[in-house]
């Protein structure tokens, strides 16, 4: 279980799973300490309608703006009450997810983005640049509340190590951007110097490519954040990419009482 006094948040990339596979993560997400799970790379899908289903039957708070047509997005699963948020997010707006829950320090908010990847073509380049646009003119900052906002950004650190010549100078601007939107990057705070990743390729290239960042005004409440691998290296991996925990030092007002999601009865779930 969770430290007490602590509130907990995972993010985690699906992969957009097919049932069988989201069984699996469903089992693992459910067994999970964090009590705010952040899911990218979620789809109008038969694997992220299971998950969404079985959590929500279970009792947790669950929102998902479901993704259209072959679109990726977000689906933040809760055991916290929650309120929805406004990100702000224009373009692709079901790539960025925000709820806000209560603390005995006042709401905190937050907000799960997937940021497009993309290759060399112009279409892919602009799809994502302006995604990353749009968040910098108008998702919310880090000035006006308590707030995380995590995910899969995409995008790598300026200094990061390997360096990679193949990103874009839009793309470190982001992450240069959230630094000035009053927002720290939790992992690099706690390790200035550790190496570690996310994604790793074919050649064994390794990639930070999530992330979670918290407002400037609660980064000394900042007790942990780690990587979490196991999804990503065990036999019958869950995911592609390794899921990023973070551990705050506030406590939680209004928790849920739910089920075990795995054997919880489901009134409906998708079968296509």
């Amino acid at each position: 279980m969770t430290s007490l006094g602590t509130l907990d948040v995972l993010t985690f990339n699906l992969n957009n799973p097919g049932r069988e596979r989201a069984g699996r993560q469903l089992a693992y997400l459910a067994a999970r300490p964090e009590q705010v799970l952040v899911l990218t790379e979620t789809a109008d899908s038969a694997g992220c309608s299971l998950l969404e289903d079985r959590f929500r039957s279970a009792g947790y708070s669950v929102t998902f703006p479901r993704p259209e047509g072959r679109e990726r997005g977000v689906m933040i699963v809760s055991r916290l009450e929650t309120r929805p948020l406004e990100t702000g997010v224009g373009v692709l707006p079901y790539r960025a997810a925000g709820v806000t829950v209560d603390t005995e320090d006042g709401p905190l908010d937050v907000i799960g983005l997937y940021v497009p990847s993309r290759n060399a073509s112009d279409e892919k380049i602009e799809r994502k640049r302006s995604f990353l646009q749009d968040c910098r003119d108008n998702l919310l900052d880090g000035r006006t509340a308590n707030r995380v906002v995590l995910g899969d950004f995409n995008v790598l650190e300026p200094g990061h190590v390997p360096a990679y010549r193949f990103f874009a100078p839009f793309e470190y601007e982001f992450y240069e951007w959230l630094g000035t939107a009053c927002y720290v990057d939790a992992f690099r705070h706690l390790h200035p110097e550790l190496l570690d990743y996310s994604w790793v390729g074919r050649t064994g290239d390794g990639y930070r490519y999530d992330h979670a960042h918290v407002s400037r005004r609660i980064v000394g409440r900042l007790r942990g954040c780690s990587y979490v691998h196991e999804p990503r290296t065990m036999e019958d991996r869950l995911t592609d990419h390794s899921a990023l925990t973070v551990q705050l030092a506030i406590s939680a007002a209004a928790p849920l009482v739910v089920a075990d999601p795995v054997d919880v009865p489901v009134v409906t779930e998708a079968l296509f």
